[in-house]
């Protein structure tokens, strides 16, 4: 087959060199130059995706991939398309901003060939309903052309993270809903053609090959059931954490004790809840259904937890006016470079709104990398009076107060730290009335 990925970003990429590494004609298109390029050239253009490296720099070569800015040079011709761009959601009114999902669109309708049956499979998240209310009308407006004659669309979510996208697209079911009984069928074949399953006994009677969904519908609330569940359950975590450290109990002893019951599944609190996913997709739930009270509250609650680390500090030190206070990762999640939706954000913004002095320190990012987000780098020996755990890469589960001249008070918000290691400190563990 021939396929043209749309978007060759964290996602998009490695899904390009999945379907090439299965033997298949891959183009790969990007608004940016310099991601062209460096795909051209065997390399990656960000780092810290396992395999991408070296599978760039066997597959492109060979002739299997290649990227390009031209949806003309891209689009005539596939047997597939699938789509990765990026959808926003406004910060303050949580609506979805569809502009650059949108303009891809229109860019390559307008190359779709009549008659040819093109299949086309939207991966990004999108809100119940989106594939076949908005973008089955805008195809076939902009093509002339007829969906479940000249093309077929369908959804099919990713459901991988960053860093691991090779093993979980081995690992996990991929969800497919179509708009026709004809274009499920073609989407289940192509995913089947495309992608390697691992041997998943446990999820018998089905296996974790390709699943039809039955409607495009189904398959868009799937993924934002799963990603919604998850925000939901690490607010009512945060809840306990935060009533647990009232009264001097250790929530994490709490949940460990009560998910030994098979049906309990409490996740872990926590100061922020970041990344593409988990703090974006509830709200694109919402956007169709704006009555799921139990959704919105979870969000906004998990949403001041930053302030509600900060607090503590200020509380610990009787005011933050003229302190200094050091944040130890920029990184919404450990071990991963990415910023997105990370908790470092409003923890330096409720900082700074009390007047202290907020510093970053991330061992994934150089002094300049944190400048270019705003962010003030860390420069070892500084003395600081407070050291707030943002994210729980490994360095920090060793860190020490020696490190820090000065400090007095700790706020962990990963439950990472080791209080042997801080000695004199004033520790405050989210969620741990003992600590």
């Amino acid at each position: 087959m021939k396929i043209s990925v749309v978007a060759l970003g964290k996602i998009g990429l490695p899904l390009a060199v999945q379907f090439a590494s299965m033997g298949h004609e891959v183009v790969g298109i990007d608004v940016q130059q310099r991601v062209v390029d460096l795909v051209n050239e065997g390399k990656e253009p960000f780092p810290g995706e396992a395999f991408l490296g070296e599978k760039l720099a066997e597959l492109v070569p060979a002739g299997k991939l290649r990227a390009t800015t031209d949806y003309a040079d891209a689009i005539p011709g596939s047997d597939a398309i699938v789509i990765v761009v990026p959808l926003f959601v406004n910060d303050e009114t949580w609506q979805p901003d569809f502009g650059w999902m949108e303009s891809a669109t229109r860019s390559f309708a307008e190359q779709l060939q009549p008659g040819a049956g093109t299949l086309i499979s939207y991966e990004t998240t999108l809100p119940v309903g989106t594939t076949r209310n908005r973008w089955k009308p805008l195809i076939e407006e902009v093509s002339g052309l007829k969906e479940g004659t000249d093309f077929h669309l369908v959804f099919s979510p990713e459901r991988v993270l960053t860093g691991r996208v090779f093993e979980d697209l081995r690992k996990y079911p991929k969800l497919v809903g179509g708009l026709s009984p004809e274009g499920t069928l073609k989407a289940v074949d192509f995913y089947e053609q495309v992608l390697e399953f691992d041997d998943r006994p446990d999820l018998a009677p089905k296996t974790n090959g390709v699943w039809d969904m039955g409607s495009a519908e189904a398959a868009e609330m799937a993924k934002l059931a799963e990603t919604t569940y998850r925000d939901v359950n690490i607010g009512l975590a945060n809840q306990f954490g935060k009533f647990a450290a009232k009264h001097g109990i250790d929530v994490f002893k709490v949940i460990d004790a009560s998910n030994s019951q098979p049906f309990s599944h409490i996740h872990r609190p926590g100061i922020a809840v970041g990344g593409h996913c988990i703090p974006v997709y509830p709200r694109l739930y919402l956007y169709t259904d704006p009555d799921a009270t139990i959704v919105r509250t979870a969000r906004e609650a998990n949403m001041t937890m930053p302030e509600y680390c900060v607090a503590k500090a200020e509380e610990a030190l009787g005011g933050l006016e003229g302190r200094t206070v050091l944040i130890l990762g920029a990184s919404y999640r450990g071990k991963v470079k990415e910023t997105a939706f990370s908790g470092v954000f409003p923890t330096y913004a409720a900082l700074k709104a009390r007047g202290a002095t907020a510093l970053v320190d991330d061992p994934m990012y150089s002094a300049d990398e944190l400048r270019a987000h705003d962010l003030e780098p860390y420069e070892t020996g500084t003395p600081v009076d407070a050291v707030i755990v943002q994210a729980d890469h490994p360095e920090y589960a060793e860190a020490s107060a020696s490190q820090y001249p000065g400090v007095k008070v700790l706020v962990d918000g990963r439950n990472s730290t080791k209080a042997a290691n801080w000695p004199g400190v004033t520790r405050f563990v989210v969620g741990n009335g003992e600590a």
